[in-house]
């Protein structure tokens, strides 16, 4: 491909199309599939494994899990085994999850800097084949390591990739990880105050490592016959996340009170009749300045515009008819 391109499969999606869209970016030279984990909806680790054993070339990244559900050694040995499924082609994508679910599950989110700082550091320690022994205010490891008992013990490769929006989190990810994945939703303007902050970071690397990669979700919906019925799935995606994730906008331009607006038509969770109800209040100048929507020219030079604007990889995540809207970008990528 002559862009970068990966896939972000989700809840979204059945498992039969989360499984062919994997298969088609391993044969149809996209990078990497993301499979997401949010919502109560469906884990990411399961979805993962089984693209992992049924692909053979295209790397599978987490997009993202949380740093609050399981246990720091857990995740290690599970990313650990993950590579044993694909050597070499697993990708950790960890965030710090967002309220309000984490509040209703019991994990509230409490210096949520200070829990990734320390949950990254012994992840890594573990990757390195290291005996752990951690004493912080969110982690706690005492002389732990990957089991050596059955096979020969190893380093692990793989790459951690910071969720990050906000900019304190963007420095974090520039000065301790490999990579920032960023989220939905969140106009090229962005970036440059997003890459100004992970190069912030970088520059406080005690490794001497230059710089690290950057990846970002596009919401990409196509419709060459009919491009508003592609704006309009962009739009109702847009609403929900303003609906349950309203820390979302003041990255993407929304003004508040257009999210105090929106927020009064639903509760939590927001329901499809809720969503449609809302959706009318959204503009299309606001849908099409943070999604890649309508035409497949338009949804591919949005992607380029993320691309120029220093997103290596553009992430695709499907919305409205996602079959045609993948295989429509797919063909734009290769010409």
């Amino acid at each position: 491909m002559k862009l970068p391109l990966g896939i972000h499969v989700g809840e979204r999606l059945s498992l039969e199309q989360t499984l062919w869209q994997a298969e088609l970016a391993d044969a149809g030279g996209f990078e990497s599939v993301w499979v997401a984990e949010g919502r109560l909806a469906r884990d990411g680790i399961v979805p993962a494994a089984i693209i992992a054993a049924r692909t053979r070339r295209v790397r599978i990244g987490t997009g993202v899990v949380n740093n609050k559900s399981r246990n720091a050694a857990l995740m290690a040995v599970t990313f650990k085994t993950l590579d044993e499924v694909a050597p070499g082609r697993a990708i950790l994508g960890i965030g710090a999850w967002w309220e309000p679910l984490a509040s209703k599950v019991g994990e509230p989110l409490v210096r949520p800097l200070a829990s990734m700082r320390e949950y990254i550091t012994v992840l890594q320690r573990f990757f390195r084949n290291e005996v752990v022994d951690f004493e912080g205010d969110f982690v706690t490891m005492r002389g732990v390591r990957f089991d050596s008992m059955y096979r020969e013990n190893r380093p692990v490769d793989v790459p951690i990739y910071i969720g990050a929006v906000g900019p304190k989190m963007l420095e974090l990810a520039g000065e301790i990880s490999d990579g920032v994945h960023l989220d939905f939703l969140l106009p090229v303007s962005y970036l440059k105050g997003a890459l100004a902050a992970i190069d912030g970071g970088v520059a406080k690397r005690a490794d001497g490592r230059a710089g690290i990669d950057v990846t970002q979700i596009v919401a990409c919906s196509v419709d060459d016959r009919d491009p508003q019925d592609a704006i309009d799935a962009c739009k109702a995606f847009l609403t929900m996340y303003l609906m349950q994730q309203p820390h979302i906008a003041e990255h993407c331009g929304v003004d508040r009170e257009l999210v105090g607006r929106i927020q009064e038509v639903a509760g939590w969770p927001a329901t499809p009749d809720d969503i449609k109800r809302a959706m009318h209040l959204v503009p299309n100048s606001l849908v099409q300045n943070v999604t890649a929507c309508g035409t497949t020219a338009d949804a591919f030079d949005k992607l380029l515009a993320y691309h120029e604007a220093g997103v290596r990889c553009p992430i695709i995540s499907t919305l409205g008819d996602k079959e045609q809207t993948l295989t429509a970008l797919s063909n734009a990528a290769r010409d």
